[in-house]
């Protein structure tokens, strides 16, 4: 079935779908995105995703194009055109187009696209084998809290990942401290079962699926520190894993090329996604029950 995306106030084939040469998000990377799961044609904590999307354009200074209800509308409208079940959501915004000059200009107007795509589950072997990162200096610009569609640093360190024969890049600091992964959260789990990630400030994009997830982690009970923690530490932890929307909880099993632990996927780290998993399958049970109701209304 041919694709279908949003630009601007149009639904056009993904093909033809373009923006002007001189949109801001292509000539300055002056622009945000949002990446929102679908699991069964429910857009999986939408709210988190609309909320962090308003204070990274807020961040910029970058007006809201629309009503949030509006965005919804769209976006649902574009899942609909896609027949999308399950997959996910890029929705892109922009301070618009503009005769190009650095300063902000006055009378722009934010530019807005949206696009689907289906994304298969985690293949059996990676949940079962566990994934690999590598470790690389931390290149990128100090307001990493801001989902910015500027992503040239993580696009370098996920490509030396990839030849390395990695799934991941964990980016360091100079103090040897680790932040993020290009596209994920980095956790560990200490050989006394504490679980340790990154606290969420500037340093870091405070991930989605992380924050679903510090819920989940108090469900459990679980001994939890929201701290830095180094490379050493992580290649001594009895556990680690990712989390992202696109890959939820998904364990690391090897650190440049070291064995995490035992080598195998932690009993922890596993609970954890199962607990994860099941958060989005009652939001999307539970979406799907409302949308009944409303409908028998």
């Amino acid at each position: 079935m041919p694709r279908t995306a949003y630009v601007n106030g149009r639904y056009l084939p993904h093909a033809k779908a373009a923006v002007h040469i001189e949109d801001r998000g292509y000539q300055f990377a002056d622009g945000v995105y949002e990446v929102v799961p679908v699991h069964r044609g429910i857009l999986v904590d939408e709210e988190l995703h609309l909320d962090r999307l308003e204070r990274s354009l807020g961040e910029l200074r970058i007006a809201m194009p629309m009503r949030r209800e509006a965005l919804k509308l769209i976006s649902r409208q574009v899942m609909r055109r896609n027949q999308l079940s399950n997959g996910f959501l890029y929705m892109q915004i922009t301070r618009g187009v503009a005769p190009r000059d650095h300063k902000f200009p006055t009378a722009a107007k934010p530019a807005v696209v949206m696009t689907v795509r289906q994304m298969k589950p985690a293949s059996p072997e990676k949940l079962e084998k566990g994934v690999s990162v590598i470790t690389v200096p931390d290149i990128r610009w100090a307001r990493r809290d801001i989902k910015s569609v500027s992503l040239l640093p993580n696009c370098l360190a996920k490509q030396q990942a990839h030849e390395a024969g990695a799934m991941e890049a964990w980016m360091v600091e100079a103090d040897g401290r680790v932040t993020e992964g290009t596209s994920t959260n980095a956790w560990i789990v200490t050989q006394d079962n504490v679980l340790v990630t990154r606290n969420a400030n500037q340093d870091i994009l405070n991930g989605i699926t992380r924050m679903a997830l510090l819920d989940r982690i108090a469900e459990e009970g679980v001994t939890f520190e929201e701290r830095a923690f180094t490379v050493e530490e992580a290649r001594a932890a009895k556990e680690a894993f990712i989390t992202s929307s696109t890959n939820y909880v998904m364990p690391v099993t090897a650190i440049d090329g070291k064995p995490v632990g035992n080598g195998h996927p932690g009993i922890l780290t596993m609970k954890l996604r199962e607990a994860y998993v099941s958060h989005i399958e009652g939001a999307a049970g539970g979406a799907s029950g409302a949308e009944e109701a409303k409908t028998a209304a």
